[in-house]
């Protein structure tokens, strides 16, 4: 069946612009030596303070096999720590280390000059029309994802 026209066009700009998106996962993997699902298994477990491995998974929308292993890097890179739980030994909790903090201090002052810089060159005229396509973009996926979380 034939893809109209309108909806072709919409599928290659995003497959465009996912593309030219890419070099921000090159600068965050550059910086600090981690990789992408680090920088944001970093940026989760700072926001939470100490976080559990199960509530990190979820967070991150991974399975809790693929997330521990980013968590295992992380450790070995001596950026996070795992706490174990006294009241329950099955489980841990997984901080940053002063090295994991600034690492991902780091990540974000770079990623928030390149955004910076990156939005600035769009006229003004164009930034809010902009978010708002971003916003309605971003709610349509999560709608559509909605029915397939946990399968």
């Amino acid at each position: 069946m034939p893809v109209p026209s309108a909806a072709r066009d919409f599928r290659d700009l995003v497959i465009r612009l996912q593309r030219k998106m890419e070099f921000f996962d090159d600068l965050q993997s550059s910086c600090c030596g981690v990789s992408f699902a680090q920088c944001h298994a970093l940026a989760a477990i700072r926001r939470a303070g100490k976080i559990s491995l199960n509530d990190l998974a979820a967070g991150m929308g991974l399975d809790k096999s693929t997330v521990s292993r980013t968590v295992d890097n992380l450790v070995k890179a001596e950026m996070a720590l795992r706490d174990p739980v006294p009241a329950d030994r099955r489980c841990v909790t997984i901080r940053l280390t002063a090295k994991g903090i600034g690492a991902i201090r780091g990540i974000e002052a770079g990623l928030s000059q390149c955004f910076e810089s990156l939005y600035k060159s769009i006229d003004t005229s164009k930034r809010a029309p902009m978010m708002d396509s971003l916003r309605i973009l971003l709610e349509a996926i999560e709608q559509m994802a909605c029915g397939r979380q946990g399968s």
